[in-house]
């Protein structure tokens, strides 16, 4: 058991490194913060958190550096997390306002997430696995061409121009949405070939190449989107925090380049203290993220999660603000995908 005090001296360590970059000493301890004890005192303190290997030294100078423990610690005694500003409610909200679609919403997501954070920020796309048809679309293109739209509850649109071998039959096209409406609506995409098979059957012989067609197009909107994938942005805020990372940035570079180490990861992580999870240096299991940090939230949609968005940084970052941006950027998602 860590006592107050300890623990006081542990938030002003994390803090004042997060904020200097440079180790912190008793002497700077005292004059920064109100503990109304002595150096030596504090230094004892300090001394308590380096056996408890939650400080330690990173070099011979008197200053210590928090641990992974130290910042899990930390972390897990936050009372609460800093509040966004005005400002960046608002800046949250217009860069929300407009979107056409959800490749267009998760873009501008994304982005605003990386800006607010001065992290690699990342936002997993809705997993196809839990998606359901809400609608589909065949809209009369051209004499030989036709327009599928197939619309999902994640708030994804997809579009593909079918090329006819024959002249197009309005009143059939009308009526192979209708039964494929009937038949797929609410509908998981995962059971969309299972129920396709036979479709043709319910229509004329001579209708039946067009139908096929379709449905053959459908499918392969539906397969060609089976593989789960992220988006990053801010990838350079790595580099101008390069300093952080002891050795080699390379390696979380690596990391964040493998879209199937970062699908595991945050798949893996659930949502602890303030609606968020932390993976805080080598509590990643991929040894290339072992001096980096990752916050995550889930966003929803109707009710359920679909998928989820994040920060990727040093473990020297502030833990405070990037829980706060993480999770009013996936309550705004969450918002945006309901409209």
């Amino acid at each position: 058991m860590i006592p107050d005090r300890s623990l006081e001296v542990l938030r002003a360590i994390v803090q004042d490194y997060i904020q200097t970059k440079e180790p912190v000493g008793s002497k700077s301890l005292v004059e920064r913060h109100h503990f109304g004890v002595s150096s030596a005192t504090i230094r004892n303190e300090m001394a308590m958190l380096e056996e408890e290997e939650l400080i330690h030294a990173p070099h011979t100078s008197a200053g210590r550096v928090p641990t992974d423990k130290g910042y899990r610690l930390f972390v897990d005694r936050l009372g609460e997390v800093k509040p966004l500003s005005t400002s960046e409610k608002a800046a949250i909200s217009n860069f929300m306002v407009g979107s056409a679609d959800l490749d267009e919403t998760l873009g501008r997501t994304v982005r605003l997430l990386s800006q607010l954070t001065n992290q690699v920020a990342m936002v997993q796309y809705p997993t196809l696995g839990r998606a359901r048809i809400r609608n589909i679309e065949l809209i009369p293109a051209a004499d030989t061409r036709v327009l599928l739209i197939l619309i999902t509850d994640s708030g994804r649109i997809q579009q593909h121009v079918i090329e006819l071998v024959e002249l197009l039959d309005v009143q059939l096209i009308g009526e192979i949405r209708f039964k494929l409406n009937e038949l797929l609506a609410g509908s998981g995409l995962s059971d969309v070939s299972k129920k396709l098979i036979d479709f043709d059957s319910s229509f004329a012989s001579s209708s039946r190449a067009q139908v096929s067609l379709i449905t053959e197009s459908l499918l392969d909107q539906v397969d060609a989107n089976r593989q789960e994938k992220i988006i990053l942005a801010g990838t350079a805020n790595l580099a101008r925090r390069e300093e952080d990372f002891p050795g080699s940035i390379s390696p979380v570079l690596e990391a964040i380049e493998e879209q199937v180490v970062l699908l595991k990861l945050i798949t893996e992580m659930q949502a602890e203290q303030h609606g968020v999870s932390l993976r805080i240096g080598r509590e990643n299991a991929f040894e290339g993220l072992s001096n980096a940090s990752v916050v995550v939230s889930g966003y929803e949609n109707q009710g359920s999660e679909i998928a989820k968005l994040g920060v990727i940084g040093p473990t020297r970052m502030d833990y405070s603000s990037n829980i706060s941006a993480v999770r009013a950027v996936a309550r705004y998602l969450t918002k945006a995908l309901g409209n």
